[in-house]
């Protein structure tokens, strides 16, 4: 996916975006299936799951429980998933359908996906080449020296093995019609520097796993002294941890816009040859734009005084887990107790069935896609869901048009954004072309490294190129949503426009509470506190007045402020400037969404339906769609890592909402109860 830092937002953390098992067939046999349900589920009488609601609150103290309480004390989570809700149900029926797909195309000897489906399921046949397939690899690792060291960080790179720095193509956000090379801090295992660096005891814990796990993959790849090298690759990336920038100064599209000649790059950080590394990537460049400068430059100095043995160490260890899943079962089973069980509470590993579709539609995404669409994504769905956009858009308008906070020059401003968008329903407009991957039967290993060599090469191909306004970031089997700010676009794939998202037969009221809602968020991105910094050409760059920017950052604080105080685990609170963008996308979205259903009534009164009112169904929509239920280490992971707030505190939005307010009857003195003065009003 082409992209740059901070510049693509998507609906829903990946963590939410899926049990029976199945004897993987031997390579050339017919994959034998059992026939699985591929039809969305309805939603009560009129798209609402009123069962699953909980009477006995009230909705003036918990919203998210009154509209989803028995649901969620009635719910387990799958003994393969980190958590569960309105999102994995349809994640299922996707995988369930693209499943389905596979297995007739692994009927077919000539059929690359096929043939890539049944190989990642025969686990039997990689069980029995043990180690040989990653040899090579590891053999030129153990000859790895401090002059060859970048060299083979750009080989790892060139593989999908994750490296000190993380590089990609991406529109230049001062210039998106062209492409530009990014670079941004890497290098540690665990998923955030707080994991290293924070004296929690479940982080502790976490960090002792860490160095545990990476001393058994070194002992499973049969080498020597695996405690001991272990600590040592735990001390590095703490040190780097150290000198990394924190999440929220990461999603900051003003501070990680630093565009420099790879001449001063090389002067800033000269402990590591960038020069080599560009070229090893394909990506011989003369400029680049780096995301955190005075991280990659403590990155780089840190790699000049570091051991070569820990160098070589931490890109074998993370080769080893990278490619786990076509490694022999030891090695798959020692990933996932670490990145699975100890991280996210996950007991159980996915059905192997599961992880070949996302496999397969990961690296022959479109090629999988194609079929998908054709099957499962009716011309009238993307009708409708069109006009809904058109109909929140328009209501988007509206509001601008009624903000006191914003001088008239910035609205001018703001409505032409909005009439430069370009949204993209169901799939793209064209496809891929994968003629020239080679995918061997029998060879699943090599499937996978020569997946990862052909999406990066396809990645650096960009640079130079026109810009390809019709590639997407997800394919149509995802159920998400994401707003790209260079491209000024809001992209819906065709998984997500199902129940208890949208439903055509539905209530309109749940439609818009859902999806409605979901085509909000997406548009409302474009005016969060990154999203507002881009113009209508997608250019980073000021284009309101100096006391717009000082209004409207007042307003957003104060919502960061409210978001301080939730506190989902015991003594961890949210992040409210980290969650910002997600909650402030939230809040409009679902303003513009009322708007645009109380004017799809066309003046008339919405009926009542089974004693609620259509503003009580819309905003029960709402919460429907972001019931869940999470396992404690898997909502921690979450709370320190990702820019989604978790989906009580998501659903509790409404709280702000004058609407919400006439429709439930909330009174002072119960929690969700804010005084009008108290409200957050932006958009």
């Amino acid at each position: 996916m082409r992209r740059s830092i901070a510049v693509v937002i998507s609906l829903a953390s990946a963590a939410s975006a899926i049990t029976w098992a199945q004897t993987a067939p031997t390579t050339g046999q017919a994959v034998s299936e059992t026939p699985v349900s591929t039809e969305a589920q309805r939603f009560g009488t009129f798209g609402f799951d009123t069962a699953g609601m909980d009477r006995t609150v009230q909705p003036g103290d918990d919203f998210y429980d009154y509209a989803n309480g028995t649901w969620a004390k009635n719910t387990s989570i799958p003994a393969d998933k980190s958590s569960y809700g309105a999102f994995d149900l349809l994640s299922d029926l996707s995988q369930a359908r693209t499943r389905g797909l596979l297995a007739e195309a692994a009927r077919d000897r000539n059929s690359k996906i096929g043939t890539a489906y049944a190989t990642y399921l025969d686990t039997a046949g990689i069980e029995a080449k043990g180690l040989a397939p990653i040899q090579p690899w590891l053999g030129k690792l153990k000859g790895l020296t401090r002059a060859n060291y970048a060299s083979l960080v750009a080989d790892a790179n060139r593989h999908g093995i994750r490296g000190p720095f993380g590089s990609g193509v991406g529109q230049d956000d001062k210039l998106p019609e062209i492409y530009a090379l990014n670079l941004s801090q890497s290098g540690l295992g665990l998923p955030d520097r707080d994991y290293y660096l924070k004296p929690d005891p479940k982080l502790v814990e976490a960090r002792t796993a860490y160095q545990a796990h990476l001393a058994k993959l070194l002992t499973l790849a049969g080498e020597q002294n695996a405690e001991a090298r272990a600590a040592a690759i735990l001390a590095f990336e703490t040190q780097i941890a150290q000198v990394s920038w924190t999440r929220v100064d990461s999603r900051d599209a003003t501070k990680t816009y630093n565009k420099m000649s790879v001449a001063d790059l090389q002067k800033m950080a000269p402990g590591f040859d960038f020069v080599t590394y560009f070229k090893g990537i394909g990506a011989p460049v003369n400029s680049v734009i780096v995301a955190q400068p005075t991280a990659v430059a403590g990155i780089a100095k840190l790699i000049a005084a570091a051991p070569e043995g820990v160098l070589r160490d931490q890109l074998m260890t993370r080769s080893l887990d990278g490619y786990a899943d076509v490694l022999p079962k030891a090695f798959d089973d020692e990933r996932f107790a670490f990145f699975g069980t100890t991280l996210t509470g996950t007991p159980q590993q996915q059905a192997r069935w599961k992880r070949s579709v996302q496999f397969t539609s990961g690296a022959l995404s479109d090629d999988v896609s194609k079929l998908y669409v054709a099957r499962y994504f009716p011309p009238e769905t993307k009708a409708v869901a069109d006009q809904m956009v058109k109909n929140i858009l328009s209501a988007m308008n509206a509001r601008i048009d009624k903000l006191t906070w914003m001088a008239p020059e910035t609205k001018a401003k703001a409505h032409q954004k909005l009439a430069a968008f370009t949204p993209k329903i169901g799939y793209p407009s064209r496809w891929k072309d994968y003629s020239n991957l080679q995918i061997k039967a029998g060879d699943a290993f090599g499937n996978k490294w020569r997946a990862a060599e052909w999406n990066q090469a396809e990645d650096v191909w960009h640079l130079g190129k026109p810009l390809q306004r019709w590639e997407w970031g997800m394919t149509p089997m995802t159920v998400n949503a994401y707003a790209n700010f260079g491209m000024v676009e809001i992209v819906f794939p065709a998984a997500i426009l199902q129940p208890p998202f949208f439903d055509p037969k539905a209530d309109p009221a749940v439609n818009y509470g859902g999806i409605g809602a979901v085509i909000g968020h997406e548009i409302s991105h474009h005016f969060d506190d990154q999203g507002a910094k881009y113009n209508a050409k997608g250019e980073l760059t000021d284009w309101w007045t100096p006391a717009d920017v000082e209004r409207f950052t007042a307003l957003e604080q104060k919502l960061v402020q409210q978001y301080n105080q939730y506190e989902p685990l015991p003594g961890q609170k949210l992040n409210g400037q980290l969650t910002l963008g997600e909650n402030s996308a939230d809040l409009a979205g679902l303003a513009a969404a009322h708007d645009a259903y109380l004017v799809s009534l066309g003046g008339k009164q919405a009926p009542v339906i089974d004693g609620l009112t259509g503003d009580q169904r819309f905003y029960l929509g709402w919460a429907q769609v972001w019931r869940r239920n999470y396992r404690e280490q898997a909502l921690r992971q979450q709370l320190l890592t990702d820019p989604h707030s978790p989906g009580e505190q998501r659903t509790n939005i409404v709280r702000n909402m004058d609407p919400w307010y006439a429709a439930f009857k909330p009174q002072p003195g119960q929690k969700l109860y804010l005084a009008p003065d108290q409200r957050v009003r932006v958009w």
